[in-house]
């Protein structure tokens, strides 16, 4: 009968080591080409697949709620006179509010849905401009897009803001608003992404 010394039981454990260090390597080299072959074949990215970036990014730079008979556009300047409302101290039904937004996506970005203090509106494709606050240009409970000052409206079928684009979403109030409260604004594309933001009613932010 052979006795083991301890040396001969540490002389095994360092033939086995090495063996040991081998077989892990070969088990990360499997599974990492595994990784890179899936993902080479896109199944981590279905808009690989359909070769249509998805990601979306909207900011939402700033508002015009004030009371006032005409609101600022995006770009600084005001929009058409006499377009927000009828300049008393309150903020009413049939008054415009005004939401700054840009696409910072590299496609253009469809709003869906768009929602302001509970309620949602609908997108119209105002063909004679802006109008004043109590005209049919923009009935209540619904929005347009301005790109540009004073009147400069989206023509399209469409709320589409283009890659890189800035402007403003002017909404026609189907309710009254009391100044100083708070309203969340929240847009969903048609890809399904929501951005959302407060606004401060009776008072201009950006």
């Amino acid at each position: 009968m052979t006795n083991l010394t301890p040396k001969e039981h540490l002389t095994n454990r360092r033939a086995v080591a090495p063996v040991i260090a081998t077989l892990l390597m070969v088990a990360i080299a499997v599974v990492g080409g595994t990784i890179i072959f899936v993902f080479s074949q896109g199944f981590f990215s279905s808009s690989q697949i359909s070769g249509t970036p998805t990601i979306e990014a909207v900011k939402i730079l700033g508002y015009d709620a004030r009371a006032v008979s005409e609101l600022q556009a995006h770009n600084g300047n005001p929009m058409l006179a006499g377009s927000a409302g009828d300049g008393n101290p309150n903020v009413q039904a049939d008054e415009r509010v005004a939401v700054y937004v840009t696409n910072d996506s590299v496609q253009p970005v469809v709003i869906g849905t768009l929602r302001f203090a509970g309620y949602e509106y609908d997108y119209i494709q105002a063909a004679g401009g802006m109008g004043a606050w109590n005209s049919a240009n923009i009935p209540q409970g619904n929005y347009t897009v301005l790109l540009n000052t004073p009147d400069a409206v989206l023509q399209e079928g469409a709320a589409e803001i283009a890659p890189g684009q800035t402007a403003t979403i002017l909404m026609d109030l189907p309710q009254d608003l009391r100044s100083g409260r708070s309203a969340q604004f929240n847009i969903q594309t048609t890809n399904g992404n929501q951005f959302v933001g407060t606004v401060q009613v009776g008072q201009q932010s950006g």
